[in-house]
């Protein structure tokens, strides 16, 4: 598959966390913590499992950062 979005970051699945309708998928980038929300029925779609490797696409217009 080819994507535009130029931010692909290769992960590992660490845990999932389901709510009712979104999950947490918690990824290891090269040593870094990513978390994606997403839908329930994405994470079942994909087979998302602890282990399974991923692309994390990242398509925004703004990343903010604040601190006290």
């Amino acid at each position: 598959m080819r994507l535009s979005a130029r931010n692909q970051l290769e992960g590992t699945v660490v845990s999932i966390r389901k709510g009712e309708a979104i999950a947490n998928v918690e990824l290891d980038v090269a040593g870094n913590r990513l978390v994606a929300s997403i839908t329930v029925e994405a994470v079942e779609e994909l087979g998302l499992q602890a282990g399974c490797h991923v692309t994390a696409v990242i398509k925004a217009s703004d990343v903010m950062v604040a601190v006290d």
